[in-house]
């Protein structure tokens, strides 16, 4: 594929402008992963991965091996604004499947706020994640872009060779699967915020009600439609 090399970051120098990328991505107030520390998980076999247009990083994935054996945590994907558009997002989670496929690993689990639109569409439309569990106010208050609002998770499941990320992996369609339920989210969450941030909270906790809800009664996220801006729960 031609356009930004994915690769693995090599190297303290490289680690230590992705805390800058980060910095950038989420704000001067928001902690950034520390060079010294991804390295170090680098080499007892945690992922760091870059996106690069020649020298320049333009994205930045952070993994790391979890207590389950064969199961990765993924904890950082970031790419800068003015790179949004070229996919970059997408493509390092392909290059994280196709290297964790590499070494035995079967499973990525992560954690993302879902009244994200955008992310909701990369994690669970075209990456085939899927999830049950709801982690109200995970990290407590946050700086940054997520200030101003509870940090409620999702905590999402990537099984990368189940026939739905193996499908989408090789460009195919997903089987399809019934829906039993379909939950709107807001297109924009940002804008929400800055023009209506009582509005946002409000979202934030109906989302939080009906996914609680829907989870405990034996749904999950299967899908999310772009167009509608709306999980699909089956």
């Amino acid at each position: 594929m031609s356009g930004p090399v994915i690769r693995e970051l090599d190297g303290l120098a490289e680690l230590k402008r992705s805390e800058d990328l980060q910095r950038t991505v989420w704000g001067p107030d928001d902690p950034a992963d520390n060079a010294d520390l991804m390295l170090a998980i680098q080499h007892e076999g945690g992922l760091v991965a870059g996106a690069f247009d020649g020298a320049h990083m333009l994205g930045f994935l952070f993994a790391f091996p979890s207590a389950t054996p064969g199961v990765q945590h993924s904890h950082r994907l970031a790419v800068l604004p003015q790179a949004r558009g070229l996919r970059l997002g997408l493509r390092l989670k392909w290059f994280q499947r196709d290297w964790c496929l590499a070494r035995g690993i079967r499973h990525v689990r992560w954690t993302y706020d879902p009244l994200r639109a955008v992310n909701a569409g990369l994690n669970v439309g075209a990456l085939g994640g899927v999830s049950d569990t709801y982690l109200p106010d995970y990290y407590g208050a946050m700086p940054g872009i997520n200030a101003g609002l509870p940090s409620d998770r999702l905590l999402l499941d990537w099984p990368l060779d189940s026939p739905g990320v193996a499908a989408r992996a090789a460009g195919l369609a997903p089987p399809e699967t019934a829906v039993a339920q379909r939950v709107p989210i807001p297109r924009d969450l940002d804008a929400l915020r800055r023009e209506a941030p009582e509005a946002a909270l409000q979202a934030r906790l109906a989302l939080r009600d009906v996914l609680t809800a829907g989870f405990a009664g034996g749904l999950r996220i299967i899908g999310f439609d772009t167009q509608a801006c709306a999980y699909l729960l089956g």
